[in-house]
């Protein structure tokens, strides 16, 4: 339950702590008195949006600190051991004039998903617009649910949902690609031949090629060469110098020199009979130079053709246009597989929808049967209700149900959509009649209704009053209302006023005593 309530800085209010008991309180104060910024504050508390605007004119920051008393505090808060002994937990929010909130629970920074998921279990704010809810089927469904107490089969049916939708998604992009590449089949095939018809085994195959081309096409030139190199070492009519140094006999004058001509000798020797040797080997041969330079010219058609930089790239464009080729042979196979899964996964979805389905009209009659009894004692004695679950289209998150609640007021009327049909009045009486019903299904600690009992008043409003305080015998309730008949039946009555200062217009908020009580109730009914 809320236990204490501190705000800084927060719209007119400069500073308020206040403390709050169990059972039924209710807030009362003249309209623009402060009512709603005190909401505003606990729903920033529970993740509302932050407004840098609702900051008090001048400050850098506000502060909304609120302090909730726990049964179990383990089981709301996991950031707490379970064997803790603490029995509170302390949520802050500031909120920074540049824009920029923080949120803190038990002074660990916590993202604002965390937050809003810890304050769903601690606290839930009937607004003064929630009764539109009641016109959204998603919001009827989830009443429903929250009765039927069906989180398994909710569970079980999302989870082949999920299943279900995947390979849906996998079987319709496989199509797409399916007829895309059939209708590319051909386009396909024809640039993997090309591939596979020039064998392509070498990544260095261009290189080699070209290095030999240049040797076959200079082939007459290189072999002239050696043979002139041959002629001038060893030749007849050549080789003068190296006569000239076979001749020489320097082994007592100078005998460092003779050991270099012997060196050098021997070198030319050696450089005559490589010569001889690749002059033999030296080959002109038109024939293969044909057949290098056409070789040459497929892989460049190549290169060009499939915009790649070298026959490497070739290689691997080969493989993922065989891996095209591949899937296409395969589409027909690998598309009935997909259908097959499908198939089943349908089967297995409708049952888990059929499972929800029988959870949810389970529950139907009892919840009609109730809202019309409570509906009854707040003044609408012709009340019936009904709750229709029919087909959707097709399966959505929550199932393939649209849940509809069926309302009339009157003898002899049909029953019709409740937003069609209720007034104002009416609609507010059913949804705290649904909230009091959910209210004894879960352990929500803390709820509080923000005018509720709006187009109501007399009798009826103190029945209203009286369904909240048979509420507040489980819970912590709070209420703002502006009727005596709901606030007489509160155990706590807090006052909202405003105060004008030499700087500001200020709102502020007291527990009023037993004769505070019954004063502001006076006031109330005079008013």
């Amino acid at each position: 339950m809320l236990r204490h309530l501190h705000i800084e800085h927060y719209a007119l209010i400069s500073h308020l702590d206040i403390d709050f008991e169990g059972g039924f309180s209710v807030l009362t104060g003249e309209t623009g008195a402060g009512k709603s910024i005190i909401l505003g504050a606990l729903a920033l508390v529970m993740g509302a949006r932050a407004d840098s605007k609702t900051i008090t004119d001048g400050e850098e920051k506000c502060i909304i600190e609120a302090e909730f008393d726990l049964i179990k505090k383990d089981e709301v808060c996991s950031k707490t051991p379970a064997d803790s002994a603490i029995e509170t937990i302390i949520i802050r929010r500031e909120l920074y004039a540049n824009g920029k909130s923080r949120s803190f629970v038990d002074d660990s920074v916590v993202t604002l998903s965390e937050l809003k998921a810890l304050s769903a279990q601690l606290i839930d704010i009937h607004s003064q617009h929630a009764n539109l809810l009641l016109e959204n089927d998603d919001f009827q469904r989830d009443i429903v649910d929250a009765l039927a107490k069906n989180e398994a089969e909710r569970e079980a049916y999302r989870m082949r949902y999920d299943a279900y939708r995947e390979t849906e998604k996998a079987l319709h992009e496989l199509e797409t690609l399916a007829k895309k590449s059939k209708a590319d089949a051909d386009y396909v095939q024809y640039r993997y031949r090309m591939l596979e018809e020039a064998r392509l085994e070498d990544e260095d195959e261009l290189n080699a090629l070209e290095e030999e081309q240049y040797l076959l096409s200079h082939a007459e030139d290189i072999r002239r060469a050696l043979e002139t190199t041959v002629e001038a070492i060893d030749g007849e009519n050549g080789g003068t110098a190296v006569e000239v140094l076979r001749v020489c006999d320097l082994r007592e004058a100078a005998p460092d020199l003779q050991e270099r001509i012997d060196s050098v000798l021997i070198e030319l020797r050696d450089i005559a009979r490589e010569a001889s040797r690749k002059a033999e080997r030296t080959e002109v041969n038109p024939e293969r130079l044909m057949q290098v330079e056409e070789r040459i010219g497929l892989l460049q058609d190549l290169l060009r053709k499939f915009d790649a930089e070298d026959v490497a790239s070739l290689m691997a464009q080969r493989g993922e246009l065989a891996e095209q080729c591949r899937r296409m042979e395969n589409f027909d196979e690998d598309l009935a597989r997909l259908r097959k899964t499908l198939a089943e996964q349908e089967k297995a979805l409708a049952a888990a929808a059929a499972d929800l389905r029988h959870s949810r009209e389970q529950m139907r009659r009892p919840i009609a049967d109730q809202l019309e009894k409570d509906l009854t004692k707040l003044g609408i004695a012709h009340a019936k209700m009904d709750i229709t679950i029919t087909d959707l289209d097709d399966y959505t998150e929550t199932g393939r149900d649209n849940v509809q609640f069926l309302f009339a007021a009157n003898l002899n009327q049909s029953l019709r959509p409740v937003s069609d049909v209720a007034s104002g009045g009416e609609m507010s009486r059913i949804m705290l009649c649904i909230k009091a019903l959910i209210a004894s299904s879960n352990g929500l600690p803390t709820i509080i209704f923000d005018e509720i009992d709006t187009g109501v008043s007399g009798n009826i409003a103190g029945q209203m009053g009286e369904i909240m305080r048979q509420m507040a015998t489980t819970r912590q309730i709070i209420a703002i209302t502006h009727l005596p008949q709901i606030a007489a039946k509160a155990d706590h009555h807090y006052l909202v006023y405003k105060q004008d200062t030499d700087v500001r217009t200020e709102s502020h908020i007291r527990r009023l005593s037993a004769e505070e009580h019954e004063a502001e109730l006076t006031k109330m009914l005079t008013l």
